[in-house]
């Protein structure tokens, strides 16, 4: 029989009650993210759309006259984070599928140090590939746009940025996947957190700004430096204050998330 979140608190709360630390829970998140084929396939094509966007973009010259090269080489990164908060969805979601959450509770029932390396892995994951692979597009976009067409924008620190914004929306994804729990739902939730402000805010006139401006593709735009990302569209707050905005309500949700996950039981 499963114990409910009432006894496994008790349980946590006994001297050696936990059989696993963070370390060892950090491990395992390690194991199941690379032995699981739709959460490693994921984050490869995070990378992947993020750096071929820059191929595509410069072959196809479809940049505008205002556009940098920063943020035309970096325009099909806005899909890269929205691939990231689908990584982040995975890493749990897909464990309460497979019925394999009840497992890493027996391994390690204290469901915060549970939380505390699911955070870990997807932040730092997302981080290491949005650095490399937005990088990489800006490289590569660098490489192929005609030479003194463009400006260049200003890749440092904006490639940190960057990165940042795919390893918050990833954070922002885990959270939901804790609250929504199914696959198909979590997945559904996390993509219209990340469009429906942009998608809506046209609807509210003079306060578009406001609405646009808090959404996390808001914030990776302003990072990139991309022509869309006029002050009338996504509001006039900074792009480092943007990432911020979007940072400190993603780290409250993820702690709604995670005293639901404690409290709730697992089915």
């Amino acid at each position: 029989m499963n114990r409910t979140p009432r006894t496994e608190q008790r349980a946590e709360s006994r001297p050696g009650a936990g059989r696993a630390g963070f370390r060892q829970a950090l491990g395992h998140e390690w194991v199941k993210f690379t032995s699981v084929r739709s959460t490693l396939w994921t984050v490869v094509a995070t990378g992947a759309v993020t750096a071929l966007g820059a191929v595509f973009v410069a072959l196809s010259e479809s940049l505008q006259p205002d556009d940098t090269v920063l943020g035309g080489s970096l325009t099909l990164a806005v899909l890269g984070q929205m691939l990231a908060a689908v990584f982040g969805v995975l890493v749990v979601s897909g464990e309460y599928a497979s019925g394999t959450i009840r497992t890493t509770l027996t391994a390690c029932p204290r469901r915060g140090t549970v939380v505390a390396a699911k955070t870990t892995l997807v932040a730092s994951v997302l981080y290491a590939v949005g650095l490399v692979s937005c990088t990489a597009a800006y490289l590569l976009g660098d490489a192929l746009l005609p030479s003194g067409t463009y400006a260049q924008g200003e890749p440092l620190p904006a490639l940190f940025g960057a990165a940042a914004s795919f390893a918050v929306s990833g954070l922002l994804g885990l959270a939901i996947g804790l609250l929504v729990r199914h696959s198909a739902g979590a997945v559904t939730a996390a993509v219209a957190v990340l469009l429906l402000p942009s998608l809506l805010g046209p609807l509210f006139g003079d306060f578009q700004g406001w609405v646009a401006g808090v959404s996390p593709t808001a914030a990776l735009e302003k990072v990139i430096q991309t022509s869309d990302a006029g002050a009338e569209v996504v509001g006039s707050l900074g792009a480092g204050a943007s990432l911020l905005l979007v940072a400190g309500y993603t780290a409250v949700v993820l702690l709604v998330a995670g005293t639901a996950f404690r409290l709730r039981d697992v089915h």
